[in-house]
């Protein structure tokens, strides 16, 4: 019989222990997205996966605010985060330190998730954008790349927390073979 763990049987790190534990060589960069629920829930996914850090870029709301609180769950305290102004200028630089930067984006020649090869010990950055909009095509130009999530539906999108939700756990399934 299955039987539901409590929070305290589930042996989940503290926020001190999280900050010094080795992440993944992945950080990921949110565009303008204008849903705090979202970046709430996008901090969660970073904490969950221990994603390196999280840059919140151009408008994208920051901590400490309630509504990123409601869906953070505490997640704005154990992942490392900065704000942006301008994501540009932060891709050149994440590039300059030998990172690969993907967009997440719908694109001629994207690579769809499945397909894409991944190294163990090169650092990736992902970019995900505004949720009516995407990811400017300025930002795109920059990026080494695109990936796109396989989709068979009617709809041509995912919510932006529920994309990078997707993206995040293909990179740390295949970080942590």
């Amino acid at each position: 019989m299955n039987t539901k763990l409590k929070n305290e049987e589930l042996g989940r790190m503290s926020a001190d222990d999280f900050k010094g534990a080795k992440k993944l060589d992945l950080v990921v960069l949110l565009d303008n997205v204008r849903s705090l629920h979202n970046v709430g829930s996008v901090f969660r996914t970073c904490d969950a996966f221990l994603v390196e850090k999280l840059y919140l870029c151009g408008y994208t709301g920051t901590p400490p605010n309630k509504e990123i609180n409601k869906t953070a769950l505490g997640a704005t305290e154990s992942v490392d985060w900065k704000h942006e102004k301008d994501i540009k200028s932060l891709i050149l630089t994440l590039k300059s330190q030998k990172m690969t930067v993907f967009a997440v984006e719908q694109a001629k020649n994207a690579v769809f998730l499945e397909n894409l090869e991944v190294s163990k010990g090169q650092k990736y950055a992902l970019v995900f954008g505004n949720e009516v909009n995407g990811v400017d095509q300025e930002v795109v130009d920059l990026c080494d790349g695109c990936i796109e999530i396989s989709q068979g539906g009617t709809k041509h999108s995912l919510n932006i927390a529920v994309s990078a939700g997707v993206v995040i756990w293909e990179f740390y399934k295949r970080f942590k073979k």
